[in-house]
């Protein structure tokens, strides 16, 4: 099956008992059995669910992976890989990711023992660098696109390095999705969403994955999905279904509209900068063409000043200031403030973080609405 046949089936066969084609929510926590330790798969809802084995098979499918275990949110599907390293081990972490992850590395789980080290740039060379600094490496996490300034990675290359040097490889593959790109065929070991984003779609779900390559390392996650029980709930792993099941189209849209929007920004008086991997000038152009389907549906921007800033956020009237990303209305947020708050001014700057910098989330709505909004916003 081509991947949009499997976004509206997999895992989501019609029910044999009554013939609905929409497979039942089981809310059931407990599940009866034949006699202790004989069952039908199913005893406790936080170990298994119904709902969420079809959930979690679609998106095995989705990404072609081996397995999939499916999280309350996306932080707590990070901290399950995280969560099987031990004190020592170390962690070589990309240029330029989500706060959110950076908040868990360092001021979680370095607490616990666990090193991390940035790479400089997102270059080879500045990860073998960053893999030499530490004791015990186990681990490169990347993102690409990154968060927020979309960045790309060769995940290909990264790849062969975690493997020449004994290191599993984990791609945050939230902003792009399986629909555009596919990291555990390009040599992930994990590939992690926030479902919460693309896959639901529709600003009213949290979740998260983890979707393993070699079926061995499935188990060791799903031992801290069922520990831990940061697990979604069937309602939430039936609206993430049917968020999914539209996934195609909706990426579609949202590229569509992206890009006519980076044409009206780019050389706007009032944008100094636009980033969105389908302008990338560098030898990574042809990575990024190799990787990708199409460009996604992020774009971010560096403003002309904090007045022009100011006046955006006081004028726009489509988009929305807010939180999170990739669902069907367009929404905006300044890093600095927002997702990136918690780091420190050095961080930032470093990482490009500026008070000026806005990422736009851009929706499905009609393309017109869009840019005219926009361009009223920046007048």
């Amino acid at each position: 099956m081509r991947f949009a046949t499997r976004a509206i089936h997999a895992g989501q066969d019609a029910d044999p008992l009554t013939g609905a084609v929409v497979p039942p929510i089981y809310l059931a926590t407990t599940f009866q059995q034949e006699r202790p330790g004989k069952h039908k798969g199913f005893e406790y809802t936080r170990t298994q669910n119904p709902t969420r084995k079809s959930l979690e098979e679609c998106i095995t499918q989705l990404e072609e992976g081996s397995a999939t275990a499916c999280f309350a949110s996306g932080v707590s599907a990070i901290s399950a890989i995280i969560q099987n390293l031990s004190p020592g081990d170390g962690i070589v972490a990309g240029h330029d990711l989500y706060g959110g992850t950076v908040r868990l590395f360092d001021k979680v789980y370095s607490y616990w023992g666990i090193e991390v080290v940035y790479a400089d740039d997102n270059q080879i060379p500045s990860f073998e660098q960053a893999i030499r600094k530490l004791s015990r490496p186990r681990l490169i996490w990347i993102e690409s696109p990154t968060n927020p300034l979309l960045k790309i990675v060769d995940m290909g290359a990264i790849a062969e390095v975690a493997h020449r040097y004994g290191l599993k490889l984990a791609v945050d593959n939230t902003f792009a999705t399986p629909y555009l790109q596919k990291p555990l065929l390009l040599g992930a070991d994990y590939v992690v969403h926030s479902s919460t984003k693309y896959l639901g779609g529709h600003s009213d779900v949290l979740g998260g994955a983890v979707t393993v390559k070699n079926y061995e390392d499935i188990k060791p996650i799903q031992f801290i999905q069922n520990s831990i029980g940061a697990v979604p709930s069937p309602f939430d792993c039936y609206l993430l279904m049917r968020g999914i099941k539209t996934l195609h189209v909706r990426m579609e849209r949202h590229c569509d509209n992206a890009e006519r929007i980076v044409a009206f920004l780019c050389g706007h008086p009032k944008v100094q900068k636009v980033y969105y991997p389908g302008l990338e000038q560098s030898p990574l152009s042809d990575v990024v063409k190799k990787q990708m389907k199409r460009f996604g549906g992020m774009v971010t921007v560096e403003l002309k000043d904090i007045e022009t800033l100011n006046r955006f956020c006081e004028r726009v009237k489509i988009f929305t200031l807010a939180e999170s990303l990739g669902a069907v209305e367009s929404l905006f947020c300044v890093p600095y403030y927002m997702t990136h708050a918690g780091l420190s001014e050095e961080k930032k700057q470093k990482l490009g973080v500026y008070p000026t910098l806005v990422r736009l989330s851009i929706g499905i709505e009609d393309v017109e609405d869009l840019l005219s909004d926009l361009e009223q916003a920046l007048e």
